[in-house]
């Protein structure tokens, strides 16, 4: 911009210059006013920093006289506080350079508050020093903070805790440590974390010595973890557990706790050497726990809510603070539960019945089931001894078969009173799982849970009647050799009755080895030596048969009758 441009930007003609300045000069001559202004810019050096006075304002442009045949322009922006600036103010401008003869030049306030500004920091401030400032912006790797001059803070250097967002910081008075100034660049890096540790230092150790076990002391939520809280008490941290934030069941300390809230706490225990401080909260109000015994009575009837469930039971909480335990064979007398989830849900308002309260280890034992009639207890009227009953075979041990009469009622059928006759080694032999069966009840036991059945009881016992008739002792039968043991053969007299051969009575004076004289499959003609109907068995011998047989006969026989299956 020439002389001219300048003239008419601030909204005077040369023209009217010229009549202004003759009429203010009288008779002074134009070659002798260029020499005057000659000399009065001849000292002009430029990097210097040079005394101004705002003549316009003219949109963001700032017109500036600094003394020289033309004026300067500066933006606007340069001033901190763009609505003060008005004509007339006097300034101080940074002179970068004069660009041609025309005499234009360029000027800068925003370097001469520098120079000025850094100047005075050095000389008032050294290394170490405690300075205040305003965050300017967010730059690459930290802050740009103004404490008079653009100052440098580090990311790391924000604070003690790690920053989500530094940028949160921007237009926050902050306090920081000079770390270091570099007087050739022009730089100066700070430290506000510095500061922060050697204050907090201070706080700690005061605290470290006035603070005791039992005080209620207030602090500033710092840190939430899954485990617990970290509550800053002024210079220390103190570690709040989940455990001991509430009385209550809570998930996550997230639950009650917000990032730097202050709060209340109780100092349960302290460790100086480590310099570590427990901290509680709950126990700020009184224990639930305390009169527990007195509100829920052993057999007393209460509602609550299901809050937690494990394969072993439901927790039910009767207040905040009080849960009692469900064991999940508690939980139906009839029903054979798997999972608690099969009979609750969380969240669910369920009824149940105080069953035992252990103080010490602050455990309530529920039940659920209690609260109905026990179905046991009417079972003896039922299924009175001898009542025919019928029902569904549900499971097979290798000593019976339970029997379903009903829903959770189940009767046991033991292999003893499956047949009067057949020795069953196995159910199995005779029934299988979902078979539908008619039994008879034999017994009943309601405070063992236990209902006897027999299946052999729905006939007349053969052993009372035709069996006695039948193989009386002396009768000689015939009969097929089922098993072989150590001790003898089972002789099959008839389908499901046997008796046994033992090896004393095979032949000879001596006992024989069975497996040497017969063979499985073979029949045999023995005699009936033994009758036990109230045992159900039958002794027999083969002996006496050969030897009877060999007094009848006088020519050579063979020593028994023995024919191949």
């Amino acid at each position: 911009m020439n002389q001219r441009e300048v003239l008419k930007y601030i909204g005077m003609s040369v023209d009217e210059l010229e009549q202004r300045a003759d009429a203010a000069m009288g008779s002074v001559s134009t070659a002798d006013l260029h020499k005057h202004y000659e000399e009065s810019v001849k000292d002009f050096e430029i990097d210097t920093i040079l005394k101004g006075r705002v003549l316009n304002i003219v949109n963001d442009d700032v017109i500036v006289d600094v003394g020289y045949k033309s004026e300067g322009i500066v933006s606007i922006q340069e001033f901190w506080n763009p609505q003060s600036v008005k004509p007339g103010d006097e300034i101080e401008v940074f002179l970068e350079g004069v660009e041609d003869e025309a005499g234009l030049i360029a000027i800068s306030k925003a370097k001469a508050d520098r120079i000025r500004g850094w100047e005075r920091i050095i000389t008032s401030n050294k290394e170490g020093d405690v300075v205040r400032g305003r965050v300017i912006r967010k730059i690459k790797g930290g802050l740009l903070v103004d404490i008079g001059v653009p100052v440098f803070l580090p990311a790391s250097q924000v604070d003690i805790r790690r920053v989500e967002d530094i940028g949160d910081y921007v237009g926050r008075e902050v306090e920081c440590k000079i770390i270091k100034i570099d007087e050739k660049r022009m730089n100066i890096i700070v430290s506000r974390r510095k500061l922060l540790e050697e204050q907090r230092e201070e706080m700690k150790k005061k605290l470290m010595e006035e603070i005791q076990e039992g005080d209620v002391r207030r602090g500033i939520v710092k840190n939430i973890a899954d485990f617990g809280v970290f509550v800053d008490l002024g210079g220390i941290d103190g570690l709040l557990h989940i455990t001991d934030m509430s009385w209550g069941r809570i998930s996550h300390p997230s639950e009650m706790v917000k990032l730097e809230q202050p709060i209340e706490v109780k100092i349960l225990k302290i460790d100086r050497e480590h310099e570590r401080i427990a901290l509680g909260y709950k126990q700020l109000s009184e224990n639930p726990w305390a009169h527990v015994e007195e509100k829920y009575q052993v057999g007393t009837r209460v509602k609550g809510k299901v809050v937690n469930i494990l394969p072993y039971g439901a927790f039910v909480e009767l207040e905040t603070g009080v849960e009692g335990l469900v064991h999940i064979s508690e939980m139906s007398w009839t029903k054979r539960v798997n999972h608690p989830s099969e009979m609750v849900a969380i969240g669910d308002q369920v009824e149940v019945v105080v069953l035992n309260i252990n103080r010490e280890k602050e455990e309530i034992s529920l039940g659920m089931k209690q609260t109905e009639t026990n179905p046991w207890d009417l079972v003896e009227s039922k299924y009175s001894v001898g009542t025919q009953v019928k029902g569904k075979v549900r499971n097979l041990t290798n000593y019976g078969a339970f029997v379903e009469l009903e829903e959770g009622i189940d009767g046991l059928l033991h292999v003893s009173d499956m047949s009067w006759t057949k020795k069953v080694l196995h159910p199995s032999e005779l029934l299988k799982k979902g078979d539908a069966i008619e039994t008879v009840v034999l017994s009943v036991d309601p405070a063992k849970k236990r209902v006897a059945l027999g299946l052999k009881q729905l006939q007349n016992n053969p052993w009372d009647t035709t069996i006695p008739e039948k193989y009386c002792v002396g009768t000689v039968v015939q009969g097929k050799i089922t098993k072989l043991t150590h001790f003898g053969a089972f002789v099959e007299l008839e389908p499901s009755l046997e008796g046994l051969l033992h090896v004393s009575k095979l032949a000879g004076d001596k006992p024989a080895n069975p497996a040497e004289m017969l063979t499985t499959g073979d029949v045999v003609e023995v005699e009936v030596i033994r009758l036990e109907p109230a045992e159900g068995k039958i002794g027999l011998s083969l002996k006496r048969v050969i030897e009877h047989k060999e007094r009848k006969e006088d020519d050579p026989a063979p020593a028994a009758e023995v024919t191949q299956s």
